[in-house]
């Protein structure tokens, strides 16, 4: 992201006289200056043919465009009494084969406790497959008996960061309600044994977690940016999605950045940018292995995907308006994920 702004010198401004705009000292804005510009625009004394100032980009003259950070540049994550309707594209592709699904859903923030957030997901509208409503009995089952899950409760770290399923044990009080509702409309063999498959998992909780776990919408909008971004804007570090189906995700090296100035539609800007980091091999991935199967003291790191996420964050409140995460990695072929999630106006 940009570092700097750039001032327009106006006739009859002084060195000083555009420091004390921006709330500077002269001579910390001639070396601000001097280290951004080019040799024949350096600043000796004073201003002299210079066209146009180089500034740093959290000195401006409208402190309402600057970002309202906590201790250490921490962007503060404040979700009480939130209420917030989404509309979901979620793009699934394995080498040439790709698959569409849309659909809106809510999230209510519901209460804070031991420095976790609570929050209620559920989905509000239909389901649509490559534009169309489903309507194949696979993805009409899917969708029926996903009623048993939603709505869904989830607990978020003071980062925003994802934490675990809150009400596994309401599933099964729901799943009789659901399971009727289901032989109403349909019967045969593949209802059987899709019914069968939703009881094992509700048996199952720790399959039943992981299987939520997975959830592309719930680990995108609840990625963990809330962070302390330091005096740079800039943190690195490991993050993990779940691009595979595997007890342990794939890590990928992430680089996040925050503009510590609103855009023009005053929405705060993060970017993120990653690749993968994960000792397991391409065969290791494909195989399922939660671990490496060739233990070594200096692994070489397989880097065979990418990562890539943007955040667009209402600037009076700090949550999310609109946000985009990407993310790929070779298997037998390159599966790619792509999550666009964007707030629906009320109005």
């Amino acid at each position: 992201m940009q570092t700097f702004n750039k001032h327009i010198v106006q006739k009859d401004e002084t060195l000083k006289s555009v420091a004390v705009l921006y709330g500077l000292c002269a001579d910390d804005l001639k070396f601000f200056h001097n280290n951004q510009c080019e040799v024949e625009d350096m600043i000796l004394i004073e201003i002299t043919r210079q066209i146009e100032l180089f500034i740093p980009r959290t000195s401006v003259t409208d402190t309402s465009k600057l970002v309202n950070f906590g201790s250490g540049n921490r962007l503060v994550f404040q979700p009480e009494n939130s209420f917030s309707k989404y509309g979901v594209t979620i793009n699934i592709e394995n080498g040439t084969r790709k698959n569409e699904l849309k659909y809106e859903t809510s999230v209510r923030w519901l209460k804070t406790e031991n420095n976790l957030h609570f929050f209620e997901i559920d989905r509000i509208s239909k389901l649509f497959l490559n534009e169309e409503e489903v309507n194949e009995i696979a993805d009409l089952l899917a969708y029926k008996t996903s009623k048993v899950l939603y709505p869904l409760q989830v607990s978020v770290d003071e980062a925003g960061k994802f934490n675990d399923i809150e009400n596994t044990s309401v599933f099964k009080q729901r799943w009789a309600e659901v399971k009727e509702e289901v032989y109403k409309e349909y019967d045969g063999e593949t209802v059987d044994e899709y019914c069968l498959t939703i009881e094992e998992l509700l048996n199952e909780p720790d399959t039943l977690r992981l299987f939520l776990k997975n959830d592309y919408f719930t680990r995108t909008l609840f990625f963990g940016v809330y962070q302390s971004f330091g005096q740079v804007f800039k943190i690195e570090g490991i993050e993990s999605f779940p691009l595979v189906n595997n007890a342990v995700e794939p890590n990928y090296k992430m680089e996040l950045e925050i503009d510590p100035l609103k855009d023009e539609y005053n929405l705060i800007n993060i970017k993120g940018n990653g690749t993968l980091h994960d000792e397991r091999s391409r065969c290791d991935f494909i195989n399922g292995a939660p671990f490496s199967s060739i233990v070594k003291e200096d692994p070489v790191m397989n880097k065979e995907g990418s990562f890539r996420i943007q955040y667009y964050l209402n600037g009076k409140t700090s949550l999310p308006e609109s946000l985009y995460l990407e993310c790929d990695i070779m298997l037998q072929e390159r599966k790619k994920i792509s999550v666009v999630v964007a707030c629906i106006d009320e109005k």
